[in-house]
């Protein structure tokens, strides 16, 4: 049976600056259910040929069924995106012209209860994007002492309040689930801002849960060699956090020279893979805020493969 396709952020802005044609080979690394390879298909009038990885092996299930009638073009892969060059070659599908990904999570992931990504929903406190990884929300939450709660907290949640927020946590151990964490983290706060007290503190921990920045890092480092000369690499991200990752990236692999400002000289040897215009991030439209808030805080940023790497 089809489900309703998700709804995915900044679609036509992806398409425009992939621009599919007939036989590419594109590789979505967070394919979700399937939106933005249902756009490539359309676009390529269902000539291309397409890779589709997720570690969501119930997004990846539904993705097949929203998929279905390009099911002999594109091969879905249950695989966090951290693994594309193993899952490319495996697959003899490099050199590939252009690579999606989606850094946003789907509305199906926030409102299933088991998986605990949400504050508003009683659930586990899980977060784990696969089934197989090892590490729970709960176990960081109950067994890390305070101050190394509050460091994640900071770190990958951005929360000027950790510090109050750890120690309130540790004062009311063992926690059980999502909405007794949220009831936690609002008692500190209280609710003086639009958004929930506890976003930044679950961001934080679904983060730490998955890898989410180190993952981010170790995939950027594959993707120049993986494609085609003028081959596109589009990243939608959500936070300042994995943004800031993508441009330092995008910046680095765009310029001569990464030696510190004070070196007399280059001593780096370093060679530019990619092609990085324009440098600002494109940005939702207002009628695609309004039609899918989860689009506000969306950027998307391109970057091209340098069709001659200099010598």
């Amino acid at each position: 049976m089809s489900h309703p396709p998700h709804v995915s952020v900044l679609r036509d802005e992806v398409i425009e600056a992939l621009a599919p044609r007939s036989d590419g080979r594109y590789v979505d690394c967070t394919t979700g259910h399937g939106g933005h390879c249902r756009a490539i298909m359309e676009q390529a009038d269902a000539q291309a040929w397409i890779i589709g990885l997720d570690a969501d092996p119930q997004a990846l299930e539904i993705a097949r069924s929203n998929l279905a009638p390009w099911h002999d073009r594109i091969t879905l892969v249950n695989s966090n995106f951290e693994r594309i060059g193993s899952v490319v070659r495996e697959h003899q599908f490099a050199p590939v012209d252009g690579i999606i990904i989606d850094l946003g999570w789907s509305s199906s992931q926030m409102a299933d209860a088991e998986r605990g990504f949400s504050f508003q929903i009683a659930g586990p406190l899980d977060m784990r994007f696969s089934p197989d990884q090892s590490v729970t929300a709960g176990e960081l939450v109950n067994t890390l002492d305070e101050r190394d709660l509050a460091t994640l907290i900071w770190r990958y949640g951005e929360e000027r309040q950790s510090r109050r927020i750890a120690r309130a946590i540790v004062a009311k151990r063992p926690i059980e689930g999502t909405t007794d964490l949220a009831g936690i983290i609002e008692r500190v706060m209280g609710r003086r801002q639009k958004i929930h007290p506890a976003t930044r503190t679950f961001q934080a921990l679904r983060i730490a849960v998955n890898d989410e920045l180190g993952v981010l890092e170790r995939t950027l480092e594959q993707l120049p060699d993986l494609l085609a000369p003028a081959g596109v690499i589009a990243v939608i991200s959500f936070h300042s956090l994995e943004d800031r990752i993508v441009k330092q990236f995008f910046r680095r692999e765009s310029v001569e020279c990464i030696c510190p400002p004070e070196a007399p000289i280059c001593t780096c040897n370093h060679r530019p893979r990619l092609d990085w215009k324009p440098r600002k991030p494109t940005l939702p439209s207002r009628e695609e805020i309004v039609a899918n808030p989860r689009a506000r805080s969306a950027k998307l940023r391109i970057a091209r493969k340098r069709s001659e790497t200099p010598q």
